[in-house]
């Protein structure tokens, strides 16, 4: 089974959903991962900042959020990205490439934290951003990953 929702409440910023699908698939196919559930909800800065401040206590708008629904034990990967398409518009404007890039990479991250990744220490977000630079060029997107 593999399922991806795509929710865009917000009209700030256009989405590319079929790219979006194929950012999920490809990820999920590297992280050796068949059976899913995937909610994407790009939403606008007060929907994340509200969302951040409710979980993670940081009042501010943020990038991504990934919301795992399923434990490591089950078959099926089940989670939702909430995803940030203000930032994402403020962020590629600022560096300098396409705003469906930025979301790209923002639901590269989301995933990988939802496959068990995690960038808390220094080497892994290190490791994270190699894995991010990985699926970008396997998707044939520019490597916008940070230092």
């Amino acid at each position: 089974m593999s399922k991806i929702s795509i929710a865009t409440p917000q009209e700030l910023v256009a989405l590319d959903r079929g790219r979006m699908r194929e950012v999920v698939r490809a990820v999920l196919a590297g992280e050796h991962v068949a059976d899913y559930e995937i909610s994407l909800a790009f939403v606008d800065n007060p929907t994340i900042q509200r969302l951040n401040k409710q979980y993670l206590d940081h009042d501010e708008p943020t990038d991504v959020l990934s919301f795992p629904l399923s434990n490591p034990m089950v078959k099926v990967l089940a989670g939702e990205l909430i995803v940030g398409a203000e930032v994402a518009r403020a962020e590629a404007a600022e560096r300098g490439h396409d705003v469906q890039v930025e979301l790209a990479l923002y639901v590269i991250h989301g995933l990988l934290h939802l496959c068990g990744h995690d960038d808390k220490s220094a080497n892994a977000a290190k490791e994270m951003r190699q894995r991010e630079r990985q699926y970008l060029a396997k998707l044939g997107l520019p490597d916008v990953a940070e230092e």
